[in-house]
């Protein structure tokens, strides 16, 4: 099978934010996203802090964002690690598509606890999407989140996603929102 084309960008700025890739300075911020009960409240729940460290030690932290689209979402001035960011093709062995053969490109986000409510999720997602619009062919978008997840569910509305079905994974219902990648060109 071909590999399907995602964002070839490695760094993109937005009004507030840079998505990059991760570097040895995120290495905290990392493990905080992934440790956090409320962070991780949605996803399985917070990981050991141990297991953690030791993959990131592992692969490295720039490993963690190696792949095409994946990025560290980072305060402009600073370059704070405010939360991770992805627009990669969902496996078609996975539930959740609205194309027959799956592999759609799929939006998923995390932040810092202290970055919620302040709108860099929805500027750092626009963002990416908007890249991804001028990049890639039109095509479908879809995000996942917990039924349970308000607030996640929320800002996909926000980003103009429909839900347009509900689907069991990982021991929870799961919503499927979709919406057209040039729906966000500017």
């Amino acid at each position: 099978m071909t590999q399907l084309p995602t964002l070839s960008a490695t760094e993109i700025a937005s009004d507030r934010l840079l998505l990059r890739k991760a570097l040895d300075i995120d290495r905290e911020g990392l493990i905080e996203l992934a440790t956090d009960p409320d962070v991780r409240a949605y996803l399985g729940g917070p990981r050991p802090r141990g297991d953690v460290e030791r993959h990131i030690d592992a692969v490295g932290a720039a490993g963690l964002t190696s792949a095409p689209g994946s990025f560290v979402i980072a305060d402009l001035a600073t370059n704070r690690l405010v939360g991770l960011l992805a627009l990669d093709r969902r496996s078609a062995d996975r539930p959740g598509h609205v194309t027959d053969g799956g592999e759609e490109l799929e939006l998923s986000y995390v932040l810092r606890r202290g970055a919620w409510g302040t709108g860099l999720a929805f500027e750092a997602a626009t963002t990416l999407l908007r890249a991804a619009a001028g990049e890639l062919p039109d095509q479908p978008v879809v995000v996942m989140t917990q039924t349970a997840n308000l607030r996640s569910l929320r800002l996909a509305a926000r980003l103009g996603f429909r839900q347009v079905s509900t689907f069991e994974e990982f021991g929870a219902q799961q919503a499927l929102g979709t919406a057209g990648l040039h729906s966000f060109g500017t």
